[in-house]
């Protein structure tokens, strides 16, 4: 069983609050798999490895910092979020944390594919790339196998935003959205494929 939850734009910390008390609840049994799709307003996370190498977002960027792996990474308008708090290690093929990114990296290709823009893994980072450019995102972090945090996937951002921030230590520009590289996708029909696509799957 899956509960998917549409939730429109939320606030950065008020989505971290609610992503922990899921999976403190997925955890406890109370709930079932649950994957949350919403945007936020803009913001840029801030991972340990940023921290750690003493990087930072442009001034001119709101910023919080996280919890979940990786470097920097911007939220904002024209991106789809989904949050899965799902147990893993339960189904063949999930018995490391690379297996579930792989997993969550064929779910994006897949429900891109399906709307005809050619998506790829890419040795340079984890997440999904298009003609060379990085425009999805993905870092988690668990709690007794149960997964918080996500995936985003640039859509239609607003020109120049994604693209200022030197996201995971890669070069300003790497990441980008469809839009910028000549791809028209829907939100909604983005969202409908993936929510077939996953639903397919569990």
């Amino acid at each position: 069983m899956l509960d998917v939850r549409n939730l429109g734009v939320v606030p950065y910390q008020e989505a971290q609050m609610l992503m922990k008390n899921l999976q403190q609840q997925r955890v406890d049994g109370q709930i079932p798999d649950t994957l949350l799709i919403l945007s936020h307003p803009e913001v840029v996370t801030v991972g340990p490895r940023a921290r750690n190498d003493g990087i930072a977002p442009p001034p001119d960027y709101p910023s919080v910092a996280v919890d979940r792996g990786g470097g920097l990474t911007w939220h904002g308008p024209g991106q789809v979020v989904g949050y899965p708090i799902f147990k893993w290690g339960e189904r063949d093929g999930e018995s490391s944390v690379a297996d579930v990114i792989y997993i969550i990296e064929s779910w994006l290709i897949d429900t891109l594919a399906r709307l005809g823009v050619k998506g790829a893994r890419d040795d340079r980072m984890q997440g999904v790339w298009v003609d060379g450019h990085k425009v999805c995102s993905i870092g988690l972090s668990f709690l007794r196998w149960v997964s918080r945090h996500g995936f985003s996937v640039n859509l239609c951002t607003p020109e120049g935003r994604v693209e200022g921030v030197a996201g995971c230590g890669l070069a300003t520009d790497t990441t980008t959205s469809l839009a910028q590289l000549g791809y028209d996708v829907s939100t909604e029909l983005f969202v409908e494929t993936l929510v077939e696509i996953i639903r397919q799957r569990y």
